[in-house]
């Protein structure tokens, strides 16, 4: 059986997991990124040279290593064509060894306008970049998705359904502009040689990876305190403690928890 690695971070990201991935992914036949948005961010240094990336797996550094970024992740195709445009220009290469999951949910403009306005009337924290907003309509299976943009007749009906359900948030909820479909489509379109260069089956591709023995990589984002389901509030908390008085309660407060210690 091939041999595979998980890099987690188990505290609130910024842990260094970038450069782990990075010592480690020379070794490997693939780096995979398989959660989070283009909220993450691993900085790595090659040769002196300092990267920060969003979304693209570290391991795209190494010209022997292959890269995929998952169905789990949520995509800007803006910010996945910046950053592919700006590594090009750094001299690394894509071809034949960059792949995108055809099932990447789609981030769209609507979804930074909802994500933004929430923030600003719910005081929820978030980088405004529709991260979450995204991944509640993968989850209600409305999302448009990286593969859809093969289908330009697809593509603009469930562009239409989904701009739509937002704009009633946006005006009647938000009281915010709506967005153009049309607008939104064309943005989405712009965007095709993405998809002709790197959509994917990628569940396909890793489970050959595997059958063949080859070692592959996982490269998690952010960190395993933030998802809503564990930790968010203690995570929120934590924010609050800004001086060594209360690092030293909350220290205190650890060992209390812990009971005593043989």
């Amino acid at each position: 059986m091939a041999s595979n690695t998980l890099i987690l971070g188990l505290q609130w990201g910024d842990e260094g997991k970038g450069k782990i991935v990075d010592a480690l992914s020379q070794e490997v036949h693939a780096v995979c990124r398989f959660q989070g948005g283009h909220n993450a961010g691993h900085t790595i240094k090659v040769n002196g040279n300092q990267t920060v990336l969003h979304l693209t797996p570290s391991g795209i550094l190494h010209p022997n290593v292959n890269c995929v970024i998952g169905n789990g992740v949520v995509l800007s195709l803006e910010a996945l064509d910046h950053e592919i445009k700006g590594l090009e220009d750094a001299g690394v290469s894509f071809k034949d060894r960059f792949f995108v999951s055809s099932g990447c949910a789609l981030i769209l403009p609507s979804h930074i306008s909802i994500d933004k306005v929430r923030d600003k009337k719910e005081s929820i924290g978030t980088t405004g970049r529709g991260i979450g907003p995204s991944y509640e309509d993968k989850i209600a299976r409305r999302a448009v998705r990286f593969g859809d943009i093969g289908d330009e007749k697809l593509l603009k009906e469930k562009i239409a359904l989904l701009v739509s359900y937002h704009n009633r948030l946006l005006v009647e909820l938000y009281n915010e502009k709506p967005h153009d479909i049309e607008d939104v489509f064309s943005e989405v379109m712009s965007y095709k040689h993405l998809y002709d260069s790197y959509c994917f089956d990628t569940q396909g591709l890793i489970y050959d990876w595997v059958k063949a023995d080859k070692s592959l990589l996982f490269e998690g984002a952010q960190g395993q305190q933030l998802p809503c389901d564990h930790n968010h509030r203690r995570h929120r908390w934590c924010l609050l403690l800004q001086n060594g008085k209360e690092r030293q309660l909350t220290q205190t407060r650890i060992r209390a928890l812990r009971g005593p210690q043989n």
